[in-house]
């Protein structure tokens, strides 16, 4: 791991939310297709993905208050942050600008910053949901005010399940599609599935952006 973080990516992807909200189900979910529960993560974790001819790198933070000064560090020129909180808990939410809103002062000024609900899963099994679809939108586009959303295809705030897969890829393509633009033949041949290990890979960076 140590060899794999000496090269520079592309770009820089952070997840920040609350304990407990299943961001990293979600980055399980993309990297490999598959569900898997895992335990609370500590400080944070870091994935490797290869979009097209560029290099990702994706860190998922811890969500527990005492880590946040470390969160505080990961967030340091990420050039997107995805901002996840449990459509059934309102306090997951409104942690997304009181604590984790902040830590993104050290991200790139351009970051994009695309709003998560997770577990769409709980809401067809008859749980209740506590955000609107409108207060999750209102609140991407809030802090998405630096960017231009009318570029973009659709307003920054997607609601998945893990467990099911639902929406799960779509938000990454958002983000990389608004991030590392590819031609239509590069589209072709961008690696969806699987951790690509940069050790062992050539040298494949040809963005002028230096996104971590």
């Amino acid at each position: 791991m140590m060899a794999e973080t000496k090269r520079k990516a592309d770009l820089k992807v952070i997840i920040l939310g609350d304990y407990n909200v299943g961001k990293t189900s979600f980055i399980c979910r993309y990297i490999d297709g598959t569900f898997q529960t895992k335990e609370p993560t500590i400080g944070a974790a870091f994935f490797l993905k290869q979009w097209g001819p560029y290099n990702v790198a994706v860190w998922d933070t811890a969500g527990d208050e005492r880590y946040t000064g470390l969160s505080n560090f990961y967030c340091r020129n990420a050039g997107a942050a995805i901002l996840a909180f449990d459509m059934t808990s309102v306090s997951s939410f409104e942690s997304l600008w009181a604590r984790f809103i902040p830590l993104l002062d050290s991200a790139l000024e351009n970051c994009i910053k695309v709003v998560v609900g997770m577990k769409m899963d709980l809401l067809d099994n008859g749980m209740s949901r506590e955000i609107t679809v409108e207060e999750a939108t209102r609140f991407s586009r809030e802090i998405n005010s630096h960017i231009d959303i009318s570029k973009l295809p659709k307003d920054p705030y997607f609601e998945t399940s893990s467990l099911k897969g639902s929406y799960v890829t779509e938000v990454f393509e958002y983000i990389f599609n608004h991030c590392l633009p590819l031609t239509e033949a590069q589209k072709k041949q961008a690696d969806s599935t699987g951790i690509v290990d940069l050790s062992k890979s050539p040298a494949t960076t040809k963005s002028g952006k230096k996104c971590c």
